[in-house]
């Protein structure tokens, strides 16, 4: 039986979303008309956020207006759930350095900065490596790029396989730090410890006894960052192109 918090909801199942590319185009905001959407489908379902980057690059881009995302939202996982909120309070928290440690971790940020250094690709801008609390975030033109040049990036990632390349290096060269690279979004990849992938938010729904949890993602192929959460034995998984794909599958699923 699903937990008290949510048995008012006539349907009782958690539908998860993916942010970027999902909710919202790539490190942009969420349409009005999405947002919509998805107060809807709160009063049918549960919902809940599920991203890689951290809770404040999360609430930039679904902050449509002056709405508090967690007043929007019943779960909200940030870091794939080691930054989590179950009705706007927050939960318990993970940390990738007390995890890895300072010296591992220096010597892991070196080498991808020395690697970076000697790269030859069109661009490079800045910020190649973002610290965040259960990540690290690494990207090879920079996360200071323009909207259009990450749109090349990406174009030019899928031919040259720049990060896919760059990941399998750090795979073999790190193997001994149990470590996940996950690639997601236009630009960029993540690294966590193994199980830190998007499943980890999984744990924080388990007590509420849903009777399905849906997943809608774009990165879902294996080594794209929403492939274990949408393969996994726990979740349906869909796979999205874009807002305008989630927007319609959800309508067709839940509110036809």
């Amino acid at each position: 039986m699903v937990s008290a918090d949510f048995a008012e909801r006539p349907v009782k199942k958690l539908v998860l979303f993916d942010v970027d590319g999902t909710l919202s185009p790539a490190r942009q905001s969420a349409s009005p008309e999405i947002i919509q959407l998805l107060r809807n489908l709160r009063k049918q379902v549960a919902i809940g956020f599920v991203g890689g980057s951290d809770f404040v690059k999360i609430s930039e881009q679904l902050s449509v207006g002056d709405i508090n995302i967690l007043e929007e939202f019943d779960f909200g996982f940030a870091e794939n759930g080691l930054t989590a909120y179950r009705l706007g309070k927050p939960l318990e928290s993970q940390s990738f350095i007390k995890t890895v440690g300072e010296k591992d971790y220096q010597e892991l940020v070196n080498f991808i900065l020395h690697y970076i250094a000697d790269m030859n690709i069109p661009i490079k801008r800045g910020t190649f490596v973002e610290f965040r609390n259960g990540m690290i975030n690494v990207s090879p033109i920079g996360r200071n790029a323009t909207v259009q040049e990450r749109h090349d990036f990406e174009a030019y990632d899928k031919e040259h396989h720049v990060r896919a390349d760059f990941v399998e290096i750090l795979q073999e060269k790190f193997k001994r730090l149990n470590l996940t690279f996950s690639i997601g979004g236009q630009i960029s990849f993540d690294i966590f410890p193994h199980g830190w992938d998007k499943t980890y938010c999984l744990r924080h729904v388990e007590k509420d006894n849903f009777e399905e949890i849906h997943f809608f993602g774009d990165k879902t192929s294996k080594g794209g960052n929403d492939y274990e959460i949408f393969s996994d034995s726990r979740t349906v998984g869909h796979t999205v192109k874009s807002p305008a794909d989630t927007m319609r599958i959800c309508t067709e699923l839940f509110l036809s």
